[in-house]
């Protein structure tokens, strides 16, 4: 085992073993194999621990077997097959994905419940208290209601596992079609000559060696061996996104010799064939086994294989034999099992702050017991009407232990478990609903509320998380210019036409929101197409939007303007202008998307024309390629036919055939897809479309491409390092600053105290607002430090500067040109000619598309003559013909005619983020969350996501992580060393599952990984698995001391890390359900996130933390006036109140206010913590909480509980001339003050959000006191130990001392609060008591709200303040202008006074 990965002293001994080159790694391994050896006993420990657990579990690992897993093919089997591994029949194919069985349930609960160490201390008092004679306060008083309150939380735990278990119920009862012998045929057409038929049965039902038909759109029921399918080429297209995230189909097909056997029905009857395959296991990207049928055998891979979870998709028809069922699937293999009970990390806080308590509560109980001994010795011997009245030590010790546990409160979980549901009906915000999917936030466990306050590493899926599953074409390069494609983005503004719209427009950098779907529509398109080419004023529209001089923002670019002609003044340009060499070049570039694809058109019966895609970007590329003209309305095994309007939208129609002679399809390997096609004129084209790497090295001219795409790369470079260098002396200024302008106010990355406080005057409130506006706008474009002066030489060339662009062209103007006239002054027909200048600004365009966060592809052609062709065909036929080796023949053959390409173009295709998705990981950053994003998508796609969601800056250094090209640890070492020498302005790891694989079995190696992990920005992990992704979710949650996470996923492939972090967030996306069932908190955007940490979060963390506090206070100034009061009882235990009262104590008189507190409390605004998203550290640094917060609110109530009782005793209680101080009128004065000053305290002291609701809570507890004792002074019966009979109506009742003495008690306590708290503000102000003094102000509080506008859409949250000031601001009355100055001169001394003050930590330490 490595060393501890805590974060500050470990990670500085690792820099230093570290040292300076790579080779100090084996250092560092020595190292950490020295310390894992010094293991100690605690390791032993757990490791028994474990193996107790799991074999109360029955998690026991299963044998391996001896050659794998032996299945006969036999459609007429009767008798289940036997696991040899066992000796018994395989596992059903039903699933359990909820935590708890009929028989675990039970222990597993008692086991959580009792591990909150107050449930633990009361079970023990409860077994004090049935002892008998022990107890002074009743036999079951404890045990009864802590039985109560266990049941209740075990029944909540017990129907939200309910809900899991219906899920599953409903899984396991989906059907699906198996080769039945003699059954009753359910379909017609399928039936046979033997009476065989397809039965449909339920998924639990299935089992290993089944023959399983699937048909369009059905999900797997269980892994399959594929033994034949109808598409083309026996190929099966299945969608794998609830297994690993990918959006692309992936094509499967049998093995050629099970295809040929199984081809028709009777074949699959009658073949009888061998399968050996691997023993169940977790790796979704590799497979080993073999089949053998007819004596030959064939292997048997990954290719072959449907895993349970995949759909299958454009294929009619699929039939496979199951191999694996059950658990025993490679999803289920992927699922954690038997998931832990979460607990929010402020129980462990809660419970050493209980052991302190119990520690306590047993010197109290031994001092009163040693105290009751000496004075038994003095006084009670002598006393003759003490004799034989000695008690024995352990009973009175006994009696202190049953009096003081209430120091503890029963109910703390309890009322906790109140305050939290109340905090959930709370959090059902309207700014967390989403309008399209009519989803609202739903929270499915109210256990770990405070929890979302203190996060502080989120683990976030990509597709349907962080994108919407959706591709976009959004930019093309051709003939040395780049176009953005804006027919949709058109179409997205007509269909949310509404005043968010013109707020997008005005600001800068938005894309006017846009919606997707699965299955694209292009019936629509095609409509929207001809509206933009027949209509003027669209055109206009378009030239106002996204005009050339108009400044664009992409998400991955947060700063670069992007002037940039469209597509739709593109097609503008190719009808004024048809004949130019451009236009050529153009038109068959847009023939080229049109062509090198495998998309299936189809026709509704609506007569809506759709595409069938292998993956959404050919989806995206085909779409676009009709919305430019040219539109695949046909495909035959053969041949495409196009539809194109030469003439114009308004002319006729020519439909035009292209042979489809060959088609060369991507690999990984070869990186690109080649179509073969005679055009019309017999003309043979080679097309070929890939990655820009790979065809750059195919073209004709490709030394002069390689040197231009060298010289922009090395340009690129050099500004990314400039911008690197610019952000660090940014911060480093920052820094300065703060150091300069005072002590931090302790933000995480952005310190206020680079604010000037200096600069302010009692007069004038406008410098600090600038100030303010100021530091937020820094922080808002905290990485806007690009160098946007094109004439740098570190800066390419505008990608969009087409040709001669004038920097005289000013919008005003391009307003006063003609769309057409637009393009003809950007557009040089003399340059497009020009091979360097294209390829040049190719190279630029492809740099910046990726820069982005575009999926880029480039397209290259050549011709060929029927001679070559045909030479080629018969090397190629032979090669997809072999049975050896035939991937690589298919490969070399089509590295023969791919080659002396001439360069067509390049495209750049979104994969469409969720609306917000940047905005929302920038503010997750300056909260000092760092975001890793896990997904199955490959290398490159993740990359880009990464880039177009700002998880990747321009300036960031990528560290990527290959097994393949050498050593691991070296390039770990390196670029830790580099991270700890500060010239790192941002990193970026990037890691595939596995080279992640590779690093998990070593674990010195892991150990310097998870280092590198813990020091970068963020961490990608790509081609990961499911288990890999909860692995590493659990990792970080135990090497990072006092870290909590959070997992947000959409599939069924997340639920594993769902389930191991700390917090679960679902997202009720377009992978289904399956997570949003298994979490803790489901949303339907991942935008929601924001609001849902930074404002309920901290919200539920504040309110927890202070209902927590307030629990302990108020029992400490409530008890300890028992203990004091023990010194004139002679240590006998006497209480000073009565019995009922004293039970009734928690639960009716002070319940209100801390349950008020926990429940309404809001220490700022909604806009300023969302503005200000450094104020969210306070959770993640436990400021709110912590022994030091408790000691200090423990010493006030010791400090006032003293008050109370000593001046209710000097005044009171030892005063001669009285009507009654008997114990019961000074143990109700007592109790009195305590009750009032608990309630003034936390709902009018403490509670920030005063509101009505605060006042009634006062009301009602005071009030509900006083009513107790009326009621108890009126029907009291045991009038014996206590005189409680009209004591408050006729006794101490109509004593004005009484009331006095209270009165005065209870102003001395306030008071002192108030004295005390107001020297904590003036001189110690923490973040909170800043930013709620800027919230006074209606101008501050109105720029936190623009700040937060977007995830804020029901108005501004302004107070009466805040709406005073706007009045004052605006009204005509000289009287009330001079009255708002004046109470405005006043608000700002305040501030001005605020401001001048130290500050200190939240927890109230004070700032270095």
């Amino acid at each position: 085992m490595g060393p501890p990965l805590a974060q500050d002293s470990e990670q500085t001994a690792f820099s230093a073993k570290v040292g300076n080159d790579s080779h100090a790694l084996r250092n560092y391994g020595f190292w950490a194999r020295e310390n894992s050896g010094r293991k100690g006993i605690l390791p032993y420990y757990r490791r028994l621990l474990e193996g107790a657990r799991k074999a109360i579990l029955r998690m026991n690992e299963a044998p391996a077997s001896k050659d794998g897993r032996h299945i006969d093919l036999d459609a007429l089997r009767k008798k289940a097959l036997v696991d040899e591994r066992y000796g018994r029949e395989y596992i059903s194919n039903s699933i359990r994905s909820s935590r708890h069985t009929a028989w675990n349930f039970l222990p597993r609960q008692l086991f959580a419940q009792f591990s909150k160490l107050a449930n633990f201390y009361f079970l023990c008092i409860s077994i004090l208290q049935l002892i008998p004679t022990l107890s002074t306060t009743g036999t079951f008083t404890t045990i009864a209601p802590l039985m109560f309150f266990v049941g209740i939380s075990m029944a909540k735990e017990g129907y939200e596992d309910l809900r899991r278990h219906r899920l599953d119920k409903a899984d396991n009862n989906r059907q699906t079609s198996v080769l039945r012998a003699d059954s009753s045929p359910t379909d017609s057409s399928d039936s046979t000559a033997n009476a065989q038929s397809w039965t449909a049965i339920r998924w639990h039902e299935v089992s290993v060696g089944d023959i399983v038909r699937l048909k369009r759109d059905d999900a797997t029921p269980a892994d399959l061996i594929l033994l034949r399918a109808s598409g083309p080429n026996g190929t099966a297209y299945i969608e794998t996104m609830a297994l690993d995230g990918e959006t692309n189909l992936k094509g499967k097909q049998a093995a050629p010799a099970l295809a040929k056997a199984c081809a028709s029905m009777d074949g699959l009857l009658r073949t009888s064939a061998h399968l050996i395959v691997e023993d169940p296991n977790a790796d979704l990207y590799s497979f080993e086994g073999k089949v053998t049928t007819s004596g030959e055998t064939q292997p048997l891979t990954t290719n072959e294989v449907v895993y349970r979870g995949s759909v299958l998709r454009n294929t009619a028809e699929a039939i496979g034999v199951v191999i694996y069922t059950g658990e025993e699937c490679k999803i289920r293999m992927n699922a954690t099992k038997n998931p832990r009970i979460k607990a929010p990390s402020l129980q462990g806080r809660v419970n050493r702050i209980v052991i302190v308590i119990v520690l306590f509560v047993l010197a109290l109980a031994v001092f009163n017991t040693v105290a009751y001994l000496i004075w038994a010795d003095d006084t009670e011997k002598g006393s003759w009407y003490l004799e034989n009245a000695r008690v024995p030590v352990f009973p009175v010790l006994a009696s202190f232990v049953i009096m003081f546990n209430t120091l503890i409160p029963l109910s703390l979980y309890v009322s906790l478990e109140i305050v939290k549901l109340a905090q959930i009906f709370l959090m059902n915000d309207i700014d967390m609903y989403d309008e399209a999917s009519d989803t609202p936030m739903e929270a499915r466990t109210s256990t770990i509320n405070e929890e979302l306050g203190q996060v502080s590493y989120i683990f976030s899926d990509k597709t349907g998380t962080l994108t919407n599953n959706s591709m976009r074409f959004r930019k093309l390069s051709v003939a040395g210019t780049s176009w953005l494609h804006n027919f949709d983005i058109l179409r997205d503004e007509a269909e949310h036409d509404n005043p968010e719209k013109l707020d997008r427009k005005k600001r800068i950098g938005k894309i006017p929101a846009r919606t997707s779907t699965s299955q694209t529509s292009l019936h629509e398109n095609s409509r929207r197409s001809d509206v933009a080419l027949e209509r003027g004023q669209m055109l206009h529209e378009t030239s106002e939007i996204l005009s050339p001089t108009s400044p664009r923002k992409t998400p991955g670019r947060q700063s670069r303007l992007q002037p940039e002609l469209t597509t739709t003044e593109l097609l503008e340009y190719l009808q004024r202008k048809p004949e130019t060499e451009f236009a050529g070049m153009v038109r068959f570039f847009i023939l080229c998307m049109a062509l090198c694809h495998t998309c299936l058109p189809e026709t509704r019966d609506d007569g809506e024309l759709t595409y069938q895609a292998a993956s959404p970007d050919e989806l995206a590329l085909v779409q676009s390629a009709r919305e430019l003209g040219y539109v695949v309305v046909d495909r035959q095994a053969e041949t495409i036919t196009l539809k194109t309007f030469p003439a114009g939208p308004d002319g006729e129609a020519v439909f035009s055939v292209y042979e489809i002679l060959d088609v060369i399809e991507f690999s990984s390997q070869r990186k690109r897809m080649s179509v073969i096609v005679r055009f019309p004129d017999h003309r043979i084209y080679v097309i070929s479309k890939g990655a820009d790497s790979t065809i750059t090295e195919l073209l004709k001219s490709s030394r002069l491409a390689l040197e231009k795409a060298s010289q922009v790369e090395r340009r690129a470079s050099k500004r990314k390092s400039m911008e690197a260098k610019q952000m660090l002396r940014n911060s480093m200024q920052i820094r300065r600053k703060s150091s300069e302008k005072g002590p931090s106010v302790t933000l995480a990355r952005a310190s206020i105290g680079a604010l000037d406080r200096r600069s302010m005057t009692a007069e004038d409130l406008q410098p600090i607002r600038h100030q303010v506006d100021a530091w937020l706008s820094n922080r808002e474009h905290e990485a806007d430090v690009s160098l946007a002066d094109d004439n740098s030489e570190y800066f390419q060339p505008r990608a969009s500067a087409h040709f001669g662009f004038r920097r005289s062209f000013a919008a005003s103007d391009r307003r006063s040109l003609t769309p057409g006239a637009v393009a003809d002054a950007l557009v040089d027909e003399g340059l497009s000619a020009d091979e360097g200048f294209v390829f040049d600004r190719c190279f630029q365009h492809i740099n910046e598309f990726a820069t982005e966060g575009l999926r880029t592809l480039m397209y290259a052609y050549r011709t060929l003559d029927e001679q070559e062709y045909a030479a080629w065909r018969k090397v190629y036929h032979g090669a997809t013909t072999s049975l050896v080796d035939r991937q690589e023949q298919i490969e070399r053959a089509g590295a023969m005619l791919e080659k002396d390409l001439e360069l067509a173009g390049a495209t750049a295709i979104e994969d469409k983020l969720q609306d917000g998705v940047p905005e929302t990981i920038d503010k997750l950053r300056r909260a000092n969350i760092k975001m890793w994003m896990l997904t199955g998508d490959k290398r490159e796609t993740a990359i880009n996501i990464g880039r177009s969601c700002r998880l990747i800056k321009d300036y960031s250094v990528v560290t990527v992580l290959d097994h393949e090209e050498g050593d691991i640890g070296r390039h770990v070492a390196a670029a830790v060393v580099d991270i700890n020498s500060g010239d790192v302005a941002h990193s970026v790891v990037v890691v595939d599952g596995q080279t992640l694989a590779v690093i998990e079995d070593d674990e010195v190696l892991k150990s310097v990984f998870v280092d590198l992990a813990i020091l970068v920005d963020s961490v990608i992990c790509c081609r990961a698995s499911p288990s890999q992704k909860a692995q590493l979710v659990r990792t970080i949650r135990k090497k990072v001391s006092g870290s909590v996470t959070l997992a947000i996923g959409d599939g069924a492939n997340d639920i594993a890390m769902i389930q191991e972090a700390h917090v679960g967030i679902g997202i009720t996306g377009k992978e289904g359900l399956q997570a949003a069932r298994t979490s803790d908190y489901s949303i339907a955007q991942f935008r929601f996130l924001l609001k849902l940490l930074l404002v309920h979060g901290r919200w539920n963390y504040v309110r927890t933390c202070k209902y927590t506090l307030s629990t302990f206070w108020k029992e400490m100034v409530f008890y300890l006036t028992q203990a004091l009061y023990q010194r004139w009882a002679g240590y006998t235990g006497t209480s000073l109140y009565e019995s009922w009262s004293l039970s009734m104590f928690n639960s009716l008189f002070t319940s209100l206010p801390v349950i008020f507190i926990g429940v309404f409390e809001k220490d700022l605004l909604a806009s300023t913590l969302l503005a200000v998203p450094e104020l969210y550290t306070k959770g993640q640094r436990g400021a709110a909480f912590n022994f030091k917060v408790y000691l200090w609110w423990i010493f006030m109530g010791s400090c006032e509980a003293m008050v109370i009782f000593f001046v209710m005793l000097g005044l009171y209680g030892q005063t001669i001339f009285t009507q009654d101080n008997g114990l019961y009128a000074m143990g109700v004065l007592t109790y009195t003050a305590c009750v009032v000053l608990i309630a003034t305290k936390i709902l009018l002291i403490e509670m920030h959000n005063k509101s009505i609701v605060a006042l009634l809570g006062v009301v009602l507890s005071v009030g509900g006191w006083f009513l107790w004792n009326l009621v108890l002074s009126a029907l009291y019966k045991n009038n014996v130990v206590y005189n409680v009979r009209d004591g408050l109506l006729k006794r101490f009742g109509e004593n004005a001392l009484w009331w006095l003495v209270l009165i005065l008690v209870v102003t001395a306590c306030v008071v002192f609060e108030i004295g005390v708290a107001s020297l904590q503000s003036a001189w110690f102000p923490t973040d909170a008591d800043i930013f709620q003094e800027y919230e006074h102000d209606a101008g501050l509080r109105r720029r936190f709200e623009e700040a937060a506008a977007s995830e804020l859409r029901q108005g501004r949250d302004r107070g009466e303040a805040a709406t005073q000031a706007e009045d004052d601001d605006g009204g005509d009355d000289d009287e009330a202008g001079k009255a708002a100055s004046s109470t405005q001169s006043v608000r700002e001394k305040e501030i001005q006074d605020l401001l001048y003050r130290p500050r200190v930590m939240e927890g109230g330490r004070p700032s270095d």
